[in-house]
């Protein structure tokens, strides 16, 4: 068998192992399968090519402009992924194991890329939140606006998902236009060497967007500045050492978090044998103890169930962890593969042995199991371990240590609180599931355990056909936890994106800020092109350009009418009396529906034009009450302009109506699809 070597890709060259290349084992057989690893890597000369070419390349291009690169990325990634799913099974993972690894990374990214392009502005500054009035007269006000950092994140990502580690941080990071350089885990870092490679030469990256270390970063963390974050994915002790690095303290370098992690898995006081809840249930916990061999950050590690149902969730788990087909990853037939490697497999026994001063073991032998197509010895296979602990009050190891493998650990609890309780003693983790039809149950999980987890997980009979499982994080939701697991978050869609850029206050005039977050603000100049806006393209309208109506007169009948036509008959629009004991209204007014209405028809161009679709409408209040003899006038800014496709583009429009005194009665946004 030829060994592979894995190298880095350094300031726009690939460099091969070299000084300080260790040897990398098949998780299968044993047997050296690569090497990487170089200690000459100029560090300096990375840090530099990311701040000065990557960085100002990545923040010329608008957030749309990086979406779109990042969803060209992942449909190249897509194309090779049999020949990334071939080398991942040297890790010991499964075919179902790359579904979540290389496939969940790579719609990670397509998740990544379509909040980009919906959520985020077709500019380069992103406004965050909403004004801010800070003087009597408009004059002076505030805002909040993102700006990429600009320097560079380093990615320390673990073994366990060589591809989905590196792509769930890596999308919000390219998005906030920042570049990176990525240190996977050097005993699977032949997968992510691959996945970096198609990226690179796909030349859909600009230069200087990523680099990857294969092997050890060297003193690469005592030259980062300010401007440069790190995100670490491992075990808290190594968190920590990093973390203490006197200059990340120094200069407050950005750092997230995501270790060690004692997940826990509550079994409802409703779900008793014989409900749905207590076979999903069971399905959950085996699901997560093996899936990836158990080497998920999100595994659950921790069973709780009432005291009355051990005995019957020992009995259904064991059954159903004993059809669990230990074996090659390449064989069909296969469930759970190996541990990534011999060191991991001696840790992991390790931790066993040491639950097991805590616990009884009430399933899995390591001694005496079975490998279908493999060398149990050879190979780093160990078998589902199931404890049993009958008193988890007093337990220390089953809440501190976490052996990172097929091992779960089964305790009692007496009542809800005491359920949460337990939950509690890990001292923060990713995420908890709780498998109960009880909505108070639920509730009372979340006020009691919320504060010590990242994420809740509810699943019952109503849910379970499309949840998505205990142990699967998603780009939309944030990733992470207070506590022994890092303290950090990752993902939960844009405010993923903000780790990377600094949130800054701004502060001046309304024409000051219209320039800076390129969208329109109350008080900021109005332009008047000489034509109906609704008549001209998307290209053609200005931010800031403005329609004045002619007024229109309200009447009684038109209230009454209206009324009549809609069915809206509310005392309000039609019995006098009744509404001046109203404390809102001085008598009968107008309905607030009636003055969008003849709001529209004020301002609308009928003919045939560039606007195609009224799609929605935005924080809508209504400020004073319109009675008969009122008039309506309306103003109609363009506030913002948004491509969208290849044909037409999205126009925001701020609209204010007024009455005859210039009060204003009535604001909303307005949003229209407009053609180029």
């Amino acid at each position: 068998m030829s060994i592979q070597n894995v190298s880095s890709f350094a300031a726009g060259h690939w460099i091969a192992p070299g000084a300080g290349a260790r040897n990398i084992a098949s998780a299968i057989t044993g047997e050296v399968i690569a090497t990487a690893g170089n200690d000459a890597l100029d560090v300096q000369a990375m840090l530099d090519y990311a701040r000065n070419v990557g960085g100002p390349a990545l923040r010329k291009m608008t957030f749309h402009d990086r979406a779109r690169m990042l969803k060209a990325l992942a449909l190249h990634l897509r194309e090779y992924r049999k020949a990334m799913y071939e080398l991942s099974f040297n890790t010991g993972a499964t075919q179902a194991d790359h579904l979540i690894d290389i496939d969940g990374g790579i719609g990670t990214m397509l998740v990544f890329a379509s909040k980009g392009r919906r959520e985020m502005p077709d500019s380069t500054i992103y406004v965050d939140g909403e004004l801010e009035q800070l003087s009597r007269n408009g004059s002076f006000m505030g805002q909040h606006i993102c700006t990429p950092i600009q320097g560079v994140a380093v990615h320390i990502n673990a073994f366990n998902f060589p591809v989905w580690g590196m792509l769930e941080k890596l999308a919000p990071t390219l998005l906030a236009g920042v570049p990176a350089i990525v240190k996977p885990a050097t005993s699977t870092c032949y997968v992510t060497e691959l996945c970096v490679r198609l990226m690179i030469d796909s030349g859909i990256l600009p230069d200087g967007a990523v680099q990857l270390v294969s092997g050890g970063l060297g003193d690469m963390l005592d030259h980062l500045t300010c401007q440069d974050a790190v995100a670490f994915t491992g075990s808290a002790d190594t968190a920590l050492k990093l973390r203490s690095n006197p200059l990340i303290l120094g200069n407050s370098v950005r750092f997230t978090s995501e270790a060690d992690s004692l997940n826990a898995s509550i079994l409802g006081p409703d779900a008793a044998p014989g409900t749905p809840e207590f076979d999903l249930f069971i399905k959950e916990v085996s699901r997560e103890m093996t899936t990836k061999a158990g080497q998920k950050c999100t595994a659950i590690r921790r069973i709780i169930a009432p005291e009355t149902t051990t005995s019957a969730v020992i009995e259904a788990l064991s059954a159903r962890l004993a059809k669990t087909v230990i074996g090659d990853p390449r064989l069909e037939t296969t469930r759970m593969g190996a541990l990534v490697s011999a060191g991991q497999k001696r840790d992991v026994l390790e931790k066993a042995a040491l639950l097991g001063t805590e616990a009884e073991r009430v399933f899995g032998n390591p001694d005496d199991f079975q490998v279908e197509g493999a060398d149990a010895e050879k190979g780093a296979f160990v078998p589902p371990m199931l404890f049993h602990c009958a008193s988890p009050d007093t337990a220390k190891h089953v809440h501190a240590s976490e052996a990172f493998g097929p091992v779960s650990t089964l305790m009692g609890y007496r009542d809800l609180a005491h359920a949460i309780a337990l939950a509690t003693k890990g001292q923060g983790s990713l995420v908890a599931s709780i498998i109960t039809h009880d909505a108070e149950v639920a509730r009372e999980v979340a006020l009691g355990a919320g504060a010590f987890h990242g994420r809740l997980y509810f699943n019952n009979r109503d849910s379970m056909n499309e949840a998505t499982g205990h142990g699967s994080p998603l780009p939309h939701m944030v990733h992470g936890g207070p506590g022994r697991a890092g303290g950090g978050e990752e993902l939960g869609g844009i405010r993923a994106v903000k780790h990377y850029m600094q949130r800054t206050a701004i502060q001046g005039s309304p024409d000051i800020l219209t320039g800076i977050g390129q969208q329109w603000v109350p008080g900021a100049k109005e332009s008047d092109a000489g034509a109906h806006p609704f008549t001209r393209h998307f290209g053609e309208l200005a931010v800031g350009e403005t329609l004045y109506t002619k007024p229109r007169e309200i009447t009684l009948e038109d209230i009454e009418h209206f009324a009549n036509f809609t069915g809206d008959t509310f005392y309000a629009h039609m019995d006098e009396d009744a509404a001046a004991r109203n404390p809102f209204f001085p008598g009968r007014v107008a309905h607030g529906y009636l003055l969008l209405s003849f709001a529209a028809g004020l301002f609308v161009e009928p003919n045939e034009g560039p606007v195609l679709a009224n799609t929605g409408l935005d924080t809508l209040r209504f400020m004073k009450p319109v009675v008969a003899g009122d008039s309506l006038k309306v103003r109609l800014t363009v506030k913002k302009k948004t491509k969208r496709n290849d044909e037409y583009g999205e126009v925001r429009w701020h609209v204010t109506a007024s009455n005859q005194d210039d009060e204003m009665v009535a604001e909303y946004e307005l949003l229209t699809m407009v053609a180029y």
